[in-house]
């Protein structure tokens, strides 16, 4: 039996990689049922000022395609509280590089409330989508 029944997690996944395929592992050992936000275009666009490479829709399928992931959902906004009363999760996960920023110390007084924990996974060093992006201008 494992620690958690329903826990969920978000990206963009945008050039899927090794950082993103070690996160939804990870998640999976941890629960039973793994729910994945997918980050619309339009999400995107708001908070990190460029459009994903990948379509969201073929962002979505590829992350349906894995075998860790039991649910994919699109992530319209980032209020992951507003995400839990959607969709009812134990337990979020999220890369350690979030661990100690504003808004996740008050998502985390927030979800103690109703009982839902955090787990911070460890960043993958050495690969992310900028890196990839980088290396394919070579």
């Amino acid at each position: 039996m494992k620690q958690y029944k329903i826990g969920y997690t978000t990206g963009v996944f945008d050039l899927f990689h090794v950082g993103h395929l070690n996160i939804l592992k990870q998640a999976k050992e941890q629960c039973e049922y793994l729910v994945v936000g997918v980050s619309t275009d339009e999400l995107v666009m708001g908070y990190k000022n460029k459009k994903p490479v990948i379509s969201f829709s073929d962002r979505m399928a590829i992350v349906e395609g894995i075998k860790y992931v039991d649910e994919v959902v699109p992530q319209v906004n980032r209020d992951k509280f507003s995400a839990w009363e959607h969709l009812q999760f134990d337990v979020m996960f999220v890369g350690d590089d979030w661990k100690g920023n504003a808004l996740f110390d008050e998502l985390e007084k927030r979800f103690n409330h109703v009982g839902v924990g955090i787990v911070y996974f460890p960043y993958t060093k050495g690969v992310s989508s900028s890196m990839v992006k980088e290396k394919i201008k070579i």
